[in-house]
């Protein structure tokens, strides 16, 4: 190297550690939806319905059959719900790349100025946003007009089976928690374990949701906290007091 020549410094990609690839943040948001929360409803409704049947006075082997019976309806109906959830909106999307490839096919000139003009109101000028609508499209235009106008990657369309397989495992997972958590301990301590554990399993929850989410961890944990404490509270209650009218 020259005396004159100056090194070239290192230059850090700006903001490598924020996603920028939307296909890739909507699909952590989905696995975050049917995952953390799946797994959330597990615990919370689990914990509900064995807490309830304890305020009742239910034996341990009573406790063992509400739970399970509990964890197998949730976790069945979670996946069902969410493969007829997730199926509605992939069939949306199918339905909106069908029709952006007819009209391709049949008014392309019309579509790359409708392009133009989507670029045009993201700030470019017309010269810039024509140029930059002329190469997308001659790259992948149906692509260019699913990405820009709805917001869908044609490549990355929502999967069904993932979110149903995803959801139904989530809340098997949680849904355990709780059940362990009433039918293991005596029976004197049993309803103050499962409230200590399903506490600390909400605040994981909460801060792993919170934290794939980008966040605020504190809102996030309150609000698991204080709804499953709520869910608890109310399902003893309820169970004591029908206990008490036998």
């Amino acid at each position: 190297m020259s005396s004159d020549e100056q090194p070239v410094p290192d230059v850090p990609s700006p903001h490598s550690g924020e996603p920028h690839h939307q296909g890739d943040l909507g699909a952590r948001l989905n696995w975050l939806r049917a995952g953390v929360l799946g797994a959330n409803d597990g615990v919370v409704s689990t914990a509900g319905l064995v807490v309830g049947v304890a305020g009742a006075a239910g034996s341990a082997s009573e406790l063992l059959t509400a739970g399970l019976a509990g964890l197998l309806a949730g976790s069945l109906s979670m996946a069902a719900g969410e493969y007829v959830s997730v199926s509605t909106q992939r069939d949306s999307e199918q339905a909106a790349l069908d029709m952006e490839r007819r009209e391709l096919a049949r008014t392309p000139e019309a579509e790359l100025e409708e392009l133009t003009g989507l670029y045009m109101a993201k700030g470019l000028d017309r010269e810039l946003a024509h140029e930059v609508a002329v190469q997308l499209t001659a790259h992948d235009a149906l692509a260019a007009h699913a990405e820009t106008e709805l917001g869908i990657d044609p490549e990355e369309l929502t999967n069904p089976w993932h979110a149903a397989w995803a959801s139904f495992l989530a809340f098997t997972v949680g849904a355990m928690l709780p059940l362990l958590a009433i039918v293991l301990p005596p029976a004197s301590v049993r309803i103050w374990v499962t409230v200590l554990a399903v506490l600390a399993a909400l605040v994981v929850c909460g801060w792993l949701s919170a934290r794939l989410g980008r966040a605020r961890v504190a809102p996030a944990v309150l609000r698991n906290v204080v709804g499953g404490s709520l869910a608890m509270a109310i399902t003893y209650a309820a169970g004591v007091l029908l206990n008490a009218s036998r």
